[in-house]
């Protein structure tokens, strides 16, 4: 019979996706089998599972940490925003539709259902089931219908470590008024806490860290330093994304508004020889960038629209004008390209619109949605790459005529302009193969020196070490329910 505990933080990105998987890499190591756990998960930055459905990208690093393959059960309810009020809809795995935020809060019928179902099944074949909350359980005007942190934790009956940031400042009232603000029974629920991202000598917290226990009788599970190579992982919330300085090569990133499966970056951060800078509203894309890459995007057309109101469509041809490289990956695919057009408004906005016209295709958002993982051969030095798929469009054109990837049904892949300097692809993780990204850079003028798998194993295994010295992974052990 499982045992399992829930990781609920004070607030958003105060690092519960990456203790949740340093954890269960922990517990793996120790010989437990263990599996992460998300009830439901607000992110555009999805992983694909081998049975062609849509989870959280942290619930795939968990499953990495916890040497099993993803799967739609580790996380059973996914949002992904599409506009201001509105978001896709994603149970177990399958796009239900698109619903309002005001309509979901009022209607989440047979949600928590689905995530109790899905938490069960993956309870019978583990030892250990580590879940994650979403948010804060403080957020006291969504505990009605909760089903992200003490609604779920309620519902299976599960014990909760609330983890506080200190490196936001003021983290003894993050943890003490939450459990001001909870319901007597929410708050028999907590049965311990720890701080994390702490930086210098932890025993200056000592007098913080007993004052939060004698003001919650909670135990102090641990003071977390900060982990210096989290930057290694890959990152889940569009806040993570940070400009990694490395060698000559830059590559300019437009942070779009609905960016999408951005961990395509993330082998590119880690290279020695290339800097990613991550260009936010407001300023313009700098002139000289060797690559300007358009990323994934939720909302293709609302993007664009956005994209040419920070005045990045000037920079992008100006640059291309220059003799400068461009690439699109998915929705950034898509608006290279002469029209973009959404009859259905499926992809968040209804309607038709010109895109960048550097590359001569055309799409039409239309039909089921595309999720697979996949493999896939270039065309120039038959490299094998493997990736992802995830996308409404449906892409022709004269352009991908000169295609560069050949899939394995056979199926011509992307496409690639007549000067060979702009081309797109819909494959996702393409630079997670080392050949293939040591091709591309070479291509740029830079060379590559990271195997990435293996960097993300050794981070993982790092983090795994460092919450075993500074958390007590027994105590916390002991605390959680067979469920």
């Amino acid at each position: 019979m499982a045992r399992s505990i829930m990781i609920q933080g004070t607030g958003s990105n105060v690092g519960k996706s990456l203790l949740v998987a340093g954890l269960t890499r922990a517990f793996v190591k120790r010989g437990l089998r263990v599996a992460p756990f998300k009830p439901q998960n607000m992110s555009n930055n999805a992983a694909v599972t081998p049975e062609g459905g849509e989870i959280g990208r942290a619930q795939a690093l968990q499953a990495r940490a916890a040497m099993r393959p993803p799967h739609t059960d580790m996380n059973p309810v996914l949002l992904k925003p599409e506009t201001d009020t509105g978001a896709q809809v994603i149970v177990q795995g399958k796009r239900r539709g698109t619903q309002a935020a005001g309509s979901f809060m009022r209607d989440k019928t047979g949600l928590l259902e689905a995530a109790l179902e899905s938490f069960h099944r993956l309870a019978q074949d583990v030892d250990l089931v580590l879940i994650e909350g979403a948010g804060s359980p403080a957020e006291t005007n969504l505990r009605k219908n909760d089903i992200a942190n003490m609604g779920f934790a309620q519902a299976a009956d599960i014990p909760v470590v609330l983890v506080g940031d200190i490196h936001r400042g003021g983290v003894i009232a993050q943890l003490v008024g939450t459990d001001c603000v909870l319901s007597a029974e929410d708050r028999a629920r907590i049965k311990g806490f720890a701080v994390n991202r702490f930086r210098g000598d932890v025993r200056l917290f000592d007098a913080g860290r007993d004052d939060i226990a004698d003001r919650t009788n909670w135990p102090c599970l641990g003071v977390i330093p900060w982990f210096w190579d989290a930057w290694k992982l890959p990152a889940e919330d569009s806040m993570d994304i940070a400009n990694r300085t490395g060698g000559a090569c830059k590559i300019v990133v437009p942070q779009l508004e609905r960016m999408a499966n951005f961990d395509d970056l993330d082998p590119l951060a880690n290279e020695d020889d290339v800097t990613v800078e991550i260009i936010p509203p407001g300023r313009a894309l700098p002139g000289d960038a060797n690559l300007i890459l358009l990323p994934g995007s939720k909302s293709t057309i609302g993007d664009l629209a956005y994209l040419r109101a920070q005045g990045w469509d000037i920079d992008i041809l100006a640059h291309h004008r220059r003799g400068g490289h461009v690439m699109g990956l998915c929705g950034g695919y898509q608006m290279l390209g002469k029209t973009i057009d959404d009859p259905e408004g499926v992809d968040g906005y209804r309607g038709k619109v010109a895109g960048l016209g550097l590359l001569d295709i055309h799409t039409v958002m239309a039909g089921e949605k595309h999720v697979t993982l996949t493999s896939a051969t270039t065309r120039q030095g038959h490299l094998a790459v493997n990736g992802y798929e995830i996308h409404m469009g449906r892409t022709s054109g004269a352009d991908c005529a000169n295609y560069w990837l050949t899939m394995p049904d056979g199926r011509n892949e992307g496409a690639i302009s007549a000067d060979g300097r702009v081309y797109g692809s819909y494959l996702h993780g393409l630079f997670t193969s080392d050949a293939f990204r040591a091709s591309f850079l070479h291509g740029l003028g830079a060379k590559s020196h990271d195997a990435y798998d293996q960097t993300v194993e050794t981070t993982l295994d790092a983090l795994a070490e460092h919450l075993e010295e500074h958390m007590d992974l027994d105590q916390l052990l002991e605390l959680a329910h067979r469920v």
